[in-house]
């Protein structure tokens, strides 16, 4: 963004600032005043002067003009327009919270639109940045963005992740690129005590999980014996519970996500019993073979994608809790998780009772779990808390 040049205006319609003035970030096209400054003239990525009907000055926001959510705000005062600037002051406030919470260098840094960077998702391993643009303001700006994260925590190696289906709605290309210094495949990170090593090169979005970190501290303190780790992607959970003593097996459909588990396992000197295929088919084997854990941890990706997706995934959040339940002892654990924003808390729980009705079998739920505090929650934007996590315990006849 060159300083010298004017920025182009962009004004709402007549009361379509209320939502703004309340804490929300984002525009919908359908909120622009499209006859006074028309969207479709703005290129993709922008920044814009946004204003209220009136001509006040709102914020400067980054437009997606062919998307739902046509611009976002990355800055309220007007003398702090986005840039290199108000990227570092960013980052050092959000700096000071994850190394308050979470010191050594392993946490989600960035959280969008929750660290008022919408669009923007950085994870730290150490000497290691994974950034995530999803929004072409974030891609058009990349640049100003390294170099802030450079200038903040220079660090040896930074990495874009940009792969994820969020840049699809706003036409922009998928790949994956190192954008300073060098970068492993795998970077190292410190959880609970326990080194674990992340794939960020090729691994799922950027590389860890860093949302359950307190779930599975949580789990750590009901010490089961043996331990099924399903949807397991690197083994985090089976494998927290593993270095404490238990004997652990893991379910994904994803080969390499399973050679994660088994080279965290090596080098934690550990044994991984791992089961490659659909979490409903290899659920149903073992529950076959007569197999018994004394907890199950279901954490599956997003069933409910989209709000149309809600029945469906529904039943689905509904079946794999079952065919979970039918693998646990008497008083066993279930951990059951949903990161759909589209599922709220109280219908997982329903999902879990009604699954447990089918097996003819009643749980407690001991525990309520939510996102880690290195992805924090904007109050007004209820998407940014998506992450729930039910500790439940079946109880005895």
């Amino acid at each position: 963004m060159d300083p010298d040049t004017p920025l182009p205006d962009l004004r709402l319609k007549p009361r379509e600032d209320r939502r703004l003035r309340a804490g929300h970030l984002w525009v919908y096209s359908n909120e622009i005043d499209v006859a006074a400054t028309p969207l479709k003239a703005v290129e993709p990525g922008a920044v814009v002067r946004l204003l209220s009907h009136q001509g006040k000055f709102l914020g400067y926001a980054g437009v997606s003009p062919h998307s739902l959510i046509a611009a976002r705000i990355l800055s309220r005062e007007e003398d702090r327009p986005p840039g290199k600037s108000l990227f570092v002051h960013r980052l050092n406030v959000a700096l000071g919270l994850r190394e308050r919470l979470y010191p050594g260098g392993c946490y989600r840094l960035l959280f969008g639109e929750s660290d008022l960077l919408p669009g923007l998702v950085a994870d730290r391993y150490g000497d290691v940045v994974v950034l995530q643009a999803a929004t072409a303001t974030a891609e058009a700006m990349k640049g100003q963005l390294v170099d802030a994260v450079r200038d903040v925590l220079a660090p040896r190696g930074i990495l874009w992740r940009n792969d994820g289906g969020a840049r699809d709605a706003e036409g922009l290309a998928r790949y994956v690129e190192v954008a300073h210094g060098d970068v492993p495949e795998s970077a190292p990170l410190k959880e609970g005590g326990v080194d674990y090593a992340a794939p960020v090169q090729g691994g799922q979005k950027t590389g860890w999980f860093y949302d359950q970190r307190d779930n599975r501290r949580r789990f750590e303190r009901y010490r089961p014996a043996r331990v099924l780790d399903v949807f397991c992607y690197t083994g985090a959970w089976g494998l927290s519970a593993a270095v404490r003593g238990a004997e652990a097996a893991f379910v994904d459909s994803s080969k390499s996500a399973l050679a994660a588990v088994e080279g965290n396992a090596a080098r934690l000197g550990v044994a991984a019993e791992t089961y490659e295929g659909s979490a409903f088919d290899v659920l149903k084997a073992l529950r076959a073979e007569g197999r018994r854990f004394d907890a199950v941890v279901v954490d599956p990706p997003a069933f409910i994608k989209r709000r149309k997706d809600h029945r469906k995934g529904l039943t689905a959040y509904q079946r794999i809790n079952q065919l979970a339940l039918t693998l646990l002892e008497r008083e066993g654990l279930l951990v059951s998780c949903s990161c759909s924003h589209h599922l709220g808390v109280g219908e997982l729980m329903t999902a879990v009772e009604r699954a447990a009705r089918h097996v003819d079998r009643f749980v407690q739920v001991l525990e309520v779990g939510g996102q880690a505090a290195d992805h924090p929650v904007h109050p007004a934007i209820p998407e940014t808390r998506y992450l729930k996590a039910l500790f439940c315990r079946v109880l005895p006849a």
